[in-house]
Formats: C-alpha cells, sequence, structure tokens
C-alpha cells in the first residue's frame, strides 16, 4: 500500500481537513512583494462561511480527494506564491475536485464556479450588467411620470413662411431613445448589476476565496491573455460603476454567490486584499501562451495508480480493497482496462458501491458490467 506522504513544516494545504491552524498561517503570511494588494474590505460584507448547502457541497466533494506528495508541494508553492495553479491531465483524474480539496481542506468556503466554453469572455467572469432589463425599466418609468404644467404637446400650427408643414412635421421620423438619457432615469444600476465568479473571488476579504476556472483549454484564443491583467492587477474597474463615479461615488450590487448580497464597490473599482486560490484546469485540448504559462503554477495529473485508487476508495467509500478481493478484481480491471482508453476514477467508485449494493452480482453478468460501469471515454470503443 503506497504510504502516506510525509508532511512538511511549510505546507499550509494538507488534504486532510481540520485546517484552522493551517488557514491562519495562510492569512497572516507575507506575500510576496509583488503579490501584496491593498483593498479594503467592506465592513457590512460578510462572504460565505463554512456553512449551508453550498458549502456542504463543496466539503463533501473535496473530503474524497486524495492527494500525494508532490501534488501537495505544487499546491503549497502556489499558495504561498499567491499565484493561480493551472492544473492539466486526462479527465476524470481528480483535477476539478482538487479545487474542492483546498477549499474543504483550509475551510474557506464555498468553491466559486465559472465553467468555460467557447464562447465566455473575460467579463462573464467578472460581472453581469442587465442594459436593456434597466432601459425597459426606464421606459417605464417615463410612462409612470405625469404629463407637464402645460399639459399635453399642442399640435403644431401651420403658419405662413414656414418651412416645415404639420405635414411634414409628422412624416419626419422619430428620433431614437438616447440610452444615456434613459438610464438617468431608471432605477439605481445596483439592481442590475451582479459580480461573476471571478468578480466574487476577487473582492477584498480577510481570507482567500477558491475559484475553479474549469476546462479554460475550452475558451476563445483571446481569453488566457485577457486574464493576464486582471491576475497581476488583482482587480478590475466596471465602466458602467465607473462613469457614474461622480453622482454615486459607492454601490452596492449583488454577488455570484447570492444576488440579494450586497457588497460596497467605490469609484467603480474592485481590489482583491488577498489574491484568490485560482485553479485553472485543462484536458490538453490547446496550448498556452508563454506568457500565461509564466504566471502560473503548474501541476499535471496522471492517472491514478493501485495504490492511490485502493486509498481513494478507501476514503470515499470506507472499503479496504485489501481485505475483499472481489474489490482487488475490479480496481485490476479498472487499471487493464484503461489501457484501452481513458477511464474517469468515479467509474470504479462506481461499479465498487454497485457490487456494494448486491447489484451485478452473478458472475456470468461479469463482462456487461465491467463494460456498462467502465465505458471508455476515449479510444475506438468510447
Amino acid at each position: 500500500m503506497e504510504a502516506e506522504a510525509v508532511v512538511k513544516d511549510w505546507w499550509l494545504y494538507h488534504g486532510t481537513g481540520e485546517g484552522a491552524d493551517r488557514r491562519a498561517r495562510l492569512e497572516t503570511g507575507s506575500p510576496p512583494p509583488w503579490r501584496d494588494f491593498t483593498g479594503s474590505p467592506d465592513p457590512g460584507y460578510a462572504p460565505p462561511g463554512c456553512e449551508g448547502p453550498a458549502w456542504e457541497r463543496t466539503r463533501r466533494r473535496g473530503e474524497g480527494y486524495v492527494p500525494n506528495e508532490q501534488e501537495m508541494d505544487v499546491v503549497n508553492t502556489a499558495l504561498h506564491l499567491r499565484r493561480p495553479l493551472l492544473i492539466t491531465g486526462k479527465p476524470g483524474v481528480g483535477k476539478s475536485t482538487l479545487a474542492y480539496s483546498i477549499a474543504s481542506d483550509l475551510g474557506l468556503g464555498p468553491v466559486l464556479h465559472w465553467p468555460i466554453t467557447s464562447r465566455t469572455v473575460l467579463r462573464d467572469g467578472l460581472y453581469l450588467y442587465d442594459a436593456i432589463g434597466r432601459l425597459q425599466e426606464a421606459g417605464l418609468e417615463q410612462l409612470r411620470r405625469p404629463a407637464g404644467p402645460t399639459g399635453p404637446a399642442a399640435p403644431a400650427t401651420v403658419t405662413a413662411g414656414t418651412a416645415e408643414t404639420a405635414a411634414g412635421t409628422a412624416a419626419r421620423p422619430a428620433a431614437a431613445p438616447d440610452p444615456d438619457t434613459e438610464a438617468a432615469h431608471a432605477p439605481s444600476i445596483s439592481r442590475y448589476l451582479r459580480l461573476g465568479p471571478l468578480g466574487t473571488a476577487l473582492l477584498p476579504q480577510d481570507r482567500p476565496r477558491v475559484l475553479l476556472v474549469d476546462e479554460i483549454d475550452k475558451s476563445d484564443i483571446d481569453l488566457p491573455g485577457d486574464l493576464l491583467t486582471v491576475f497581476e492587477d488583482g482587480g478590475f474597474v466596471v465602466p458602467e460603476l465607473a462613469r457614474l463615479a461622480k453622482e454615486d461615488p459607492t454601490v452596492a450590487i449583488g454577488t455570484d454567490d447570492d444576488p440579494d448580497a450586497s457588497v460596497h464597490i467605490s469609484q467603480g473599482r474592485v481590489q482583491c486584499r488577498y489574491f484568490p486560490v485560482v485553479v485553472l484546469t485543462s484536458n490538453g485540448e490547446r496550448d498556452f501562451p508563454p506568457a500565461f504559462l509564466r504566471r502560473c503554477v503548474r501541476l499535471h495529473l496522471e492517472p491514478p495508480g493501485p495504490e492511490k485508487l485502493a486509498r481513494i476508495v478507501r476514503r470515499r467509500l470506507g472499503v479496504d480493497v485489501e481485505a475483499g478481493g472481489e474489490y482487488q478484481e475490479l480496481v485490476q480491471d479498472f487499471i487493464d482496462r484503461s489501457g484501452d482508453g481513458d477511464l474517469a476514477t468515479d467509474q470504479l467508485l462506481n461499479a465498487i458501491q454497485l457490487r456494494l449494493a448486491g447489484a451485478w452480482s452473478a458472475p456470468a453478468d461479469r463482462d456487461r458490467f465491467l463494460k456498462t460501469v467502465m465505458q471508455h471515454l476515449t479510444g475506438p470503443t468510447a
């Protein structure tokens, strides 16, 4: 059986939970001078803590991860340097789960999740602005306002020598509504703004949040480059708020955790105090520019071997693989079938869970059972 990793004094993340003392070291540790940020927390805003349904989902998913020594070395390097962690590897090896493990182990609250597609742009992660909804509300406000003191406008009068007739005036197309004028009569812009997962992670707080940027290799080619400035500055500007800064210097808006939560943004700028724990995952479908890679700490996850698989099964299902020949055979089946195409670790967990429930227990069903629960993700039989 694979030996448990020896705990090193400089580690903050252990992957075992109960990390209150290590979280305190994380919060009070000195960052590199080039990663020291100056944001001031909003005293009236309390980020989600270690309670509630969102935290339970993070805790349950994170507790099942079994890191090895190399993984803990790299994760702790990213924590100390306050740099994004770029995790690569085949589908199903636990890249996303590692983000939940970090949050669960150090008690950093629910993970903020930003799933990436080919249509994702930087602003999607920073904030959402419902400009159309605001203009529609402005139009309704105009309809609700009473007529002016002189009553309805009088019809145009035709007089000699005028260049326009009433008919000519009526024929002119109506001027298009001015968005700035319409917005000026709209309710507060705060109702139509909400921080995205990246924007919420960058809020100034006393402890970092964990942000999972999932499958960044699926993004548009420009997104990694667009992220560089945000990662370097530790903040960003919301233009819609910056334009109103003179009239309304501080605006309370919602967050990705809760659209009704109110966090005050001053002068339209969000500036972190502690750089978040950013975990970016990639299935290796594309390469990234050197400037992006230089700013990340990189970790490649290999498919787990038999010893690590046994530890995962023990932690997730409470089953000692060595104590039961049937479970050892399932682990070996999983490894053998992995040679013909990629499999995800949770497929092995599904197989053992079914056997624990007494399903597919007939010897004659074994081949169909393996083909059903361990179907390849890649390869000729996928």
